[in-house]
């Protein structure tokens, strides 16, 4: 779901506790106090105007070229992966394609799909490359669903996809590592599982309110297999 640009406004500082899955397949997780910014004017979600907005680099009416980026948080002292090397964080980051190809006369309905392309680097003092992921997605944006007023609905759902050197990384049981309850285990490129989102908020004239639920499956994954996954 894509954002418009910020308005000015004033921003509230505060701090939030968030629990991470160690990995994705991980059935252990870390949680971090984060400081969080809460705008009182926040963005809203693209009414299709023609003006750029962060990360944007081409707008054309129906294709965008974007800067999709995501992360992932460090693993230490996994049980699962004892004697097997600690994860650091990793930073994703490449050009996404992004196509408009259809929106009802009013523009209160819109379908798009992303062809974001990333490639994957550890956090450290030499970041290490790792890799690089496809995450392919359709979505929905909804402008006062339902007759609400005011009240936008979106949904996201795709298929992720990664090389060897990405999968190895987090999934690989090198043979030195091997135990009778953890096999060797060499991971390979391809299909990484799906994931799927759905989101409902509304902008009052000084805050926002929204919600949303994702879901995030590795059935059917390459690495489905490796003694490193503990759940789908």
């Amino acid at each position: 779901m894509r954002t418009s640009s910020r308005r000015s406004g004033i921003s509230v500082w505060g701090s939030e506790a968030v629990s991470f899955a160690d990995y994705r397949g991980a059935d252990t997780t870390h949680v971090y106090v984060l400081p969080v910014s809460v705008s009182l004017l926040p963005r809203q979600f693209s009414q299709g105007r023609s003006e750029r907005h962060p990360g944007q680099a081409v707008r054309q009416d129906w294709i965008e070229l974007n800067i999709s980026a995501s992360a992932t948080t460090p693993v230490r002292r996994n049980a699962t992966r004892p004697a097997c090397r600690n994860l650091r964080s990793t930073v994703e980051i490449g050009p996404s394609v992004d196509l408009h190809l259809w929106k009802s006369a009013d523009e209160r309905i819109k379908f798009d799909v992303r062809l974001p392309l990333r490639a994957v680097f550890t956090v450290q003092a030499r970041p290490h490359s790792i890799g690089a992921v496809f995450a392919p997605n359709a979505s929905i944006d909804i402008k006062d669903v339902a007759g609400f007023q005011g009240w936008y609905f979106g949904a996201l759902a795709g298929p992720l996809f990664a090389d060897h050197r990405y999968h190895d990384y987090f999934y690989t049981v090198a043979p030195q590592f091997a135990t009778p309850e953890r096999p060797a285990y060499e991971a390979t490129a391809g299909y990484s599982g799906a994931e799927f989102l759905v989101a409902l908020s509304k902008r009052y004239p000084s805050f926002w309110v929204g919600a949303y639920v994702r879901h995030d499956t590795l059935a059917g994954a390459v690495f489905e297999p490796s003694p490193l996954v503990k759940t789908q």
